[in-house]
């Protein structure tokens, strides 16, 4: 039984332009066309065919892959291989939604809390390992850093090297002891130099960050709005927390400076995971 185009897209509930779009892409062919008119007819026993396209696709699959699937020289491994893989993919998609959801709930609720929207947003990275020269030492407070950075950057004009991405702090504890790391990043590998002291800081799967614009002296409220989020979001901190400097203060302007830029990360860890 030949039916029209039409008649065919209506019985199969797809549009005439789909089915077009499957002959294009050789993914299902009319049974018959008629070289007078063009008019394109399709057999009904193709219905199982197209059936099949329609079900793949609402499997998430591309049509690509369905033509590779429909091609039918698949091995039953292969096959296996393919639906296995969309399964796994289908998965870690639900779970980026959830996560989304959790997100959402738990910014709500530190809105309610707050009573008016959120001044830092926090945001989830990976972080790759990298070579740093570093000095290291118990302060009594944050505004005691200084005489690091003097002593990093001595070391580092001595030996002629220059940082190669912006310069940070990593906090191994906080007060009432601190203990403070001030890091310059460097194109070297540790043992390459005896005058520096030269590590590689570990690669951090989970970094929750946000962005500080001004003075240091705002420091402190963006990492309390850092770790509010933390703990809103089911997260423990999973490592010492760090603090890169993307845009210094001007010399003496640290209080004041409002162009300043500094990024707060703190490694995580989902408590149940």
């Amino acid at each position: 039984m030949k039916l029209k185009i039409g008649d065919f897209a209506r019985i199969s509930q797809v549009t005439v332009q789909t089915l077009r779009y499957y002959d294009d892409l050789g993914l299902l062919h009319p049974a018959d066309v008629d070289n007078l008119t063009g008019y394109r007819y399709y057999d009904i026993d193709q219905l199982p065919h197209l059936h099949r396209i329609l079900a793949l696709k609402d499997l998430g699959f591309s049509l690509e892959q369905i033509t590779r699937l429909m091609q039918g020289d698949l091995s039953p491994a292969e096959l296996r291989g393919m639906l296995t893989l969309k399964q796994s993919e289908l998965r870690n998609q639900v779970q980026e939604q959830l996560d989304r959801m959790e997100r959402l709930e738990a910014r709500l609720r530190l809105i309610e809390q707050e009573n008016h929207p959120l001044t830092y947003e926090v945001l989830l990275k990976p972080v790759a390992a990298f070579s740093v020269a570093s000095v290291r030492r118990i302060i009594p407070s944050y505004w005691d850093e200084g005489p690091l950075w003097v002593d990093l950057f001595n070391q580092l004009e001595k030996a002629g090297v220059e940082p190669v991405n912006p310069c940070l702090s990593v906090y191994h504890a906080c007060e009432p002891e601190i203990d403070a790391e001030v890091c310059a990043p460097v194109a070297l590998q540790p043992g390459e130099r005896d005058d520096l002291h030269i590590h590689t800081l570990p690669a951090v799967e989970t970094m929750a960050f946000t962005i500080h614009c001004g003075p240091f002296t705002g420091l402190a409220g963006a990492y309390a709005a850092l770790l509010k989020w933390v703990d809103a979001n089911d997260y423990h901190i999973a490592g010492p927390d760090r603090e890169i400097y993307l845009q210094l203060p001007k010399a003496g302007q640290q209080h004041s400076d409002q162009n300043a830029v500094t990024e707060m990360q703190v490694p995580v860890r989902k408590k149940n995971g």
